[in-house]
């Protein structure tokens, strides 16, 4: 981990920390599903590349939006104490950046993402606006409120599943063609489950200082064995969601590549899915449970990656 004599105060190393980058996979992931989906259903001539671009900025940076605002409201509610924290070191608690720059950090980081989300409304409608509206508002939400009251999970389900898989596939599609297919939907419930493993290992790691916190997550509030069956459960019901998707597709297409291709691609991610959550019962509680959250995110863009190459795949047939 990094010492703080090394980095100095609101410097460009402290930002880029504050910025968590490992965190951005998960807000790859869902836009690179919806834009997939699109592509797929509208081929290379009608697919539009500029909507496509603005939902996977817009996504990274409500992404180190989210990430400002955990690391300022916690250090305000002590939540990041340097001597109990089991996590990665925060920015404001650690003194890498003040409280008063990093307020400043967040109006910047949120009026980039409505300047880039702003031309969006011309691809998909003024309903856009409410999107994001609702992007913003529960990116505050979520740290001051929600997730103490164990409501993360499910704003993880919309958030990082059907909002980004969704509207990115509905901003790309031509006007006649904006719709949310039920593949697409589905699609979106299996990424927000998937991404979901990622916050359950966490407050997996955290459960006794946040009980400690009076913030009652699932994980706190359903307990130790109950957060490991559900951690291995999600894994296995998103990929059993996508495979139906997938092999239904495939089907269609008449060939059995696709077919195998699925098959083989998802049953790697369950292996290492499995491996993963083996290793997070026998770690436990801890620090050393950090390398459990680093091999979940692998495991969650690996997913993101064969399901690209499988739809591609499938639409190539």
């Amino acid at each position: 981990m990094e010492d703080n004599q090394n980095i100095r105060t609101n410097s460009l190393k402290a930002w880029f920390l504050a910025a968590r980058p490992k965190t951005l996979s998960g807000a790859a992931v869902p836009v690179m599903i919806g834009i997939v989906f699109a592509l797929k259903d509208t081929g290379w001539n009608d697919f539009q590349l500029l909507p496509a671009t603005l939902c996977l900025l817009f996504a990274f940076i409500m992404q180190i939006d989210s990430n400002f605002i955990n690391d300022y409201f916690d250090c305000l509610h002590g939540n990041d104490d340097a001597e109990t924290r089991l996590g990665p070191k925060r920015a404001c608690s650690e003194g890498w950046i003040t409280l008063k720059a990093m307020r400043i950090g967040l109006i910047i980081t949120t009026t980039i993402g409505c300047i880039i989300g702003l031309p969006l409304i011309y691809f998909g409608g003024l309903e856009m606006i409410v999107v994001g509206i609702l992007c913003v508002l529960f990116a505050f939400l979520y740290t001051t409120k929600l997730s103490y009251l164990g409501l993360g999970d499910l704003l993880v389900l919309v958030f990082f599943g059907i909002v980004p898989v969704c509207i990115t596939y509905y901003v790309i599609m031509p006007e006649p063609l904006q719709m949310i297919t039920p593949e697409v939907f589905f699609a979106s419930i299996a990424c927000g489950l998937i991404i979901d493993t990622l916050l359950i290992v966490n407050n997996y790691r955290d459960r006794e200082n946040d009980k400690r916190d009076g913030k009652m997550t699932l994980v706190v509030r359903i307990g130790e064995k109950n957060t490991e069956l559900l951690y291995l459960i999600l894994g296995i019901a998103g990929v059993t969601i996508i495979c139906s998707i997938l092999i239904a597709e495939a089907i269609d297409s008449q060939n059995v590549i696709p077919h195998l291709l699925v098959g083989i691609l998802y049953a790697v991610y369950i292996d290492l899915h499995i491996k993963t959550w083996k290793k997070m019962k026998e770690i436990n509680h801890g620090k050393q449970l950090n390398e459990v959250l680093g091999e979940n995110a692998r495991n969650m863009f690996f997913f993101g990656i064969i399901t690209v190459i499988c739809i591609l795949k499938i639409w190539l047939y």
